[in-house]
């Protein structure tokens, strides 16, 4: 088995606007985490531009992986495999991190691993740094999954390693892209989640009631509700020349969106007797949402480190481990998949 030695694995990620390599020891220990983050370039846009997106990739990926190696202190023959993010995505992005991985794959002999976005999410929450005194437990299944961001809100019961079903999701905005939305409505900044939680902090929750869409017999969410409720207010009291209270409306949508998540996670938990409920994806950086869980006491807790929260391709090749410790290999004329739902790698 794998675990017996020390497995190595340099991880590629490169899905949507990160560009992100790392070295990952036996699938927890982060030996190094580079990312080079394009939001300031996508500011301008009010959301990640695809073709600035994959250009960028271009000009960093080299450096960003050379790095990785470099704050390793590893060449490309110390590591025992590749593994790169192969969907889902924006297409043009994910073939530059493919392209780079096959390229090493090819020139080193190593076997390589693609592996699913929200799959290495999932696994954010196994990792911890090289210097970590005391090794943290990890997740017991069965367990239930909050995958959070820009473009997914999945609840997820992962039965053992590599075996999952999901058991719903958004039917329309994911939470993140609603953060994103209801920042522009306000007036605030790209990309939204951060922006709303600074706001939020000086403002007062209960100054308006937005709707908790709980799509009552199903794990499904919806957020279209409360960005509508959001946009109306804000066009009532603009109507009426009063200027915006930016910091209310940020923690009031702020909190009807993660009433909806706790709530729906935890009744999921208990369906399925989980043992333990695991958040992760962009969204789970936000902190009302990490205070909400970790205040419940039902439920083994487990919440990625900050840094590995949003994109990185240290979660890539937490997951990969998994895949190599089960001699699941790629070819290297596999593709990418823009679009690849979470159920469909299952073992």
């Amino acid at each position: 088995m794998a675990e017996d030695y020390p497995v190595r694995i340099l991880a590629i990620e490169t899905s949507c606007d990160e560009t992100a390599a790392a070295v990952v020891e036996n699938g927890r220990k982060l030996i190094s985490n580079v990312v080079a983050s394009q939001i300031d370039i996508h500011k301008q846009y009010g959301g990640v531009f695809p073709e600035v997106a994959s250009r960028q990739h271009v000009l960093a990926i080299s450096t960003v992986i050379e790095e990785a190696m470099r704050k390793a202190h590893m060449s490309i023959k110390d590591f025992d495999a590749l593994a790169v993010t192969r969907g889902p995505g924006l297409a043009g992005s994910l073939v530059v991190g493919m392209n780079a991985a096959k390229g090493l794959a090819l020139a080193s002999d190593l076997p390589i691993i693609g592996v699913n976005h929200l799959e290495a999410h999932i696994y954010s929450a196994w990792l911890y740094p090289e210097d970590e005194k005391e090794i943290p437990s990890p997740p017991e299944f069965p367990a239930i999954a909050l995958l959070v961001s820009g473009g997914h809100s999945e609840i997820v019961l992962i039965r053992s390693h590599l075996h999952y079903e999901r058991l719903g999701g958004t039917l329309d905005d994911a939470a993140g892209e609603a953060f994103d939305k209801v920042a522009r409505l306000i007036g605030l900044s790209y990309p939204g989640g951060p922006s709303i939680q600074k706001a939020a902090l000086l403002g007062n929750s209960s100054r308006f009631y937005f709707p908790r869409s709980r799509m009552e017999g199903s794990w499904d969410f919806s957020f279209s509700g409360v960005k509508t409720a959001v946009l109306r207010t804000v066009r009532e009291i603009e109507k009426e020349s009063g200027s915006l209270p930016v910091a209310d409306l940020a923690a009031s949508f702020q909190a009807a969106v993660v009433d909806v998540l706790f709530e729906k996670t935890m009744l999921a938990a208990r369906a399925t007797d989980a043992k333990s409920i695991i958040i992760a994806g962009g969204v789970s950086a936000n902190q009302l949402l990490r205070d909400t869980f970790t205040n419940q006491k039902i439920f083994p807790l487990f919440i990625p480190r900050l840094a590995y929260c949003t994109d990185n391709a240290a979660m890539v090749g937490a997951a990969a481990w998994q895949r190599f410790n089960n001699k699941l290999f790629d070819d290297l004329d596999m593709d990418v998949f823009p679009t690849w739902p979470l159920t469909r790698i299952s073992l």
